[in-house]
């Protein structure tokens, strides 16, 4: 029987954890209205350190790329700085950190975004669903605009030019964000992906844009530096592919060359995701989806993930490593302060 688990160190690419608990990617919503990090954040990320990694809210890397209120981006200097006072922080407390770099695609409103910002998108169709605005409330998703097959490359290099910075700003790597309904996932899926050029139809032709992200990435900062998350058969932003045990086989199977430092996957509840990972893909394999202690280790036991991201329990628990070992009760988090704008519900629950 495995004698690893949980608080067994691992090394993932080129970066050593010592232990296998990860902070999991989580929109707070308390950058500035420039999509700035704030100090707010320099807190919370270092108040979290002591987690085998720590994988950033998802991050715009273009101004295209925002869709929320009060998310973070990486594509000014000013956003380089914010986000390097974090890594900071959180090296000095001995912890690692990865940044998630998120394109919303679709699922963005213009009242989000600067008002030179486009929403662009596979093809032209709208997400349904509503998107909170700091102005107006709730208000529908609009309409993106189909991107040209010429203008792909320049968002590639959007994504390359954006892990490039990532590094700039001491991280200590980067993670695609192909789940969720955004971007990548938008190119992946078939509901979302109409076209006809060699973007869309077949699945080779659906996986090619994660794929080129990931090759561009590669090349800039190294493959031992990259994640990617991937959410199969999930359906949160409108997703609804015909077929995704095919799609996430195809490009689980196209991963194993590329030499990722890891696949982060989310439940579903309707695809068995952490052995369909392992079934096509040969690398470490994250987990996340509503794992706890026991089940935690129950899946590292099993062989069905290398690591487990925790969520809410981070957002409540920011010493979950500690509370963990020592069988110490946990907070139970308050929703109504996922997406609020201070302190409260952020960087204020007890250790």
């Amino acid at each position: 029987m495995s004698t690893i688990n949980l608080f067994s160190p691992i090394t993932i690419g080129s970066v050593e954890l010592s232990n296998r608990i990860v902070v999991a990617p989580m929109t707070r919503c308390r950058a500035d209205a420039q999509h700035n990090p704030t100090e707010l954040m320099v807190e919370y990320y270092a108040q979290r350190a002591s987690s085998g990694l720590i994988i950033t809210e998802g991050t715009g890397p273009s101004s295209n790329g925002m869709g929320y209120a009060r998310t973070p981006g990486l594509y000014t200097s000013q956003q380089l700085s914010g986000w390097k006072k974090i890594t900071e922080a959180v090296h000095k407390k001995g912890g690692k950190i990865f940044i998630q770099i998120m394109h919303v695609g679709r699922v963005a409103h213009p009242l989000n975004k600067a008002s030179d910002a486009e929403t662009v998108a596979p093809s032209a169709i709208a997400a349904e669903g509503v998107m909170f605005t700091d102005q107006q409330g709730l208000l529908t998703n609009t309409m993106p605009r189909a991107l040209e097959t010429s203008e792909i490359a320049d968002v590639v290099a959007e994504y390359k030019r954006c892990a490039l910075d990532a590094i700039a700003a001491g991280f200590d790597g980067v993670e695609l964000h192909a789940a969720n309904g955004y971007l990548p996932m938008q190119f992946m899926s078939s509901n979302s992906n109409h076209r006809t050029d060699r973007y869309g139809g077949s699945v080779e032709n659906r996986v090619r844009f994660v794929l080129e992200v990931l090759e561009a990435m590669i090349e800039a900062i190294g493959a031992d530096k990259i994640g990617i998350r991937i959410s199969p058969a999930g359906d949160f932003n409108d997703m609804k592919d015909a077929n995704p045990q095919e799609t996430y086989s195809v490009l689980l199977k196209s991963l194993n060359s590329l030499n990722l430092a890891f696949v982060h996957s989310i439940r579903s509840r309707v695809l068995d995701v952490p052995q369909l990972v392992r079934d096509h893909y040969n690398g470490v394999s994250m987990i996340n989806g509503g794992y706890d202690l026991a089940s935690g280790n129950k899946a590292i036991a099993d062989g069905l993930g290398d690591l487990v991201s925790f969520g809410s329990l981070y957002i409540s628990n920011p010493n979950l490593v500690e509370r963990f070992k020592e069988g110490k009760p946990l907070n139970a988090p308050n929703p109504d302060t996922f997406y609020t704008a201070d302190a409260v519900g952020y960087t204020d629950y007890s250790f």
